[in-house]
């Protein structure tokens, strides 16, 4: 049974940083492309950002372009999201999910198959 479980999120003043991870199990991570995703209530889900299963080739939303890192670690099995300068716009439940390699990646929700059950992230004015 594949699992997909995000953690670090929380509570952070604008300007702050914040990392997510997401760990997955059941499925071969490195014949995965893997993405984030939020969504804020009343909102569309939106892709905010994807990772090559090589970890070569990422892609990044232009509401958070410069300020978030998508990587991850194949040994571990481990997607991270490095998030820095949060404002309060950011304020979201953050998705992980992970679909079948693509090339390069896509920030389309289509392209997923297993998703997680998200982490808050919460950032104050």
């Amino acid at each position: 049974q594949v699992q997909v479980v995000e953690s670090g999120g929380g509570l952070v003043q604008a300007g702050g940083s914040l990392r997510l991870s997401c760990t997955t199990s059941g499925l071969t991570f490195d014949d995965y492309a893997m993405g984030w995703f939020r969504q804020a209530p009343g909102q569309e889900r939106e892709g905010v950002s994807c990772i090559s299963w090589s970890g070569r080739y990422t892609d990044y939303a232009d509401s958070v372009n410069a300020r978030f890192t998508i990587s991850r670690d194949n040994a571990k099995n481990t997607l991270y999201l490095q998030m820095n300068s949060l404002r309060p716009e950011d304020t979201a439940m953050y998705y992980c999910a992970a679909g079948p390699a693509v090339t390069p990646c896509s920030r389309e929700s289509d392209a997923y198959n297993y998703w997680g059950q998200g982490t808050q992230v919460t950032v104050s004015s």
